[in-house]
């Protein structure tokens, strides 16, 4: 799973619109916080959870499944386990094609037979990434500090 900064910096230039499977309102929650990052930057997030569906996040109501999308996605960002990636990609597969350029899955979500189907479909696969850092990173937005102690947050720590 590398990746060439080129390959991962082309695919979150060319994301416009994320349906982030998994998509949280409580604020602490890595899917949020990605979410929320993101609808900073411009980009509309298409939020995905049946557990919360009806909901608003980010001026947009939550959907149960990806089946309920009525515009078109760039990608789709997966926060679930991965045994839940192979259906996730096959419903991404029957309903938002075409159009749909990518599947993003977040940290320690891999599943190489999905990321096969995805790939053969002709989209572009990232596994075991984070979109947000990867973003920031590639864009500058982040620098050294933060990366080694493994935390990325925007309030600075007190030295002593």
């Amino acid at each position: 799973m590398n990746y060439s900064d080129d390959f991962l910096r082309r695919v979150l230039e060319e994301t416009k619109v994320i349906a982030m499977v998994g998509a949280s309102t409580n604020k602490v929650r890595a899917s949020y916080f990605v979410a929320s990052y993101f609808n900073a930057r411009g980009r509309r997030i298409i939020p995905v959870n049946p557990a919360i569906a009806g909901e608003t996040l980010f001026g947009e109501t939550v959907v149960s499944d990806l089946s309920e999308i009525d515009c078109q996605v760039d990608m789709v960002d997966i926060f679930r386990r991965s045994d839940q990636v192979p259906d996730i990609v096959d419903a991404a597969i029957a309903h938002l094609m075409p159009g749909l350029k990518s599947v993003w899955m977040q940290f320690n979500i891999v599943n190489e037979d999905a990321a096969a189907r995805a790939e053969a479909e002709g989209l572009d696969v990232v596994m075991n990434r984070c979109t947000k850092v990867e973003y920031a990173r590639l864009m500058r937005e982040i620098g050294a500090v933060g990366i080694p102690s493994r935390v990325i947050s925007s309030k600075l720590t007190r030295r002593i």
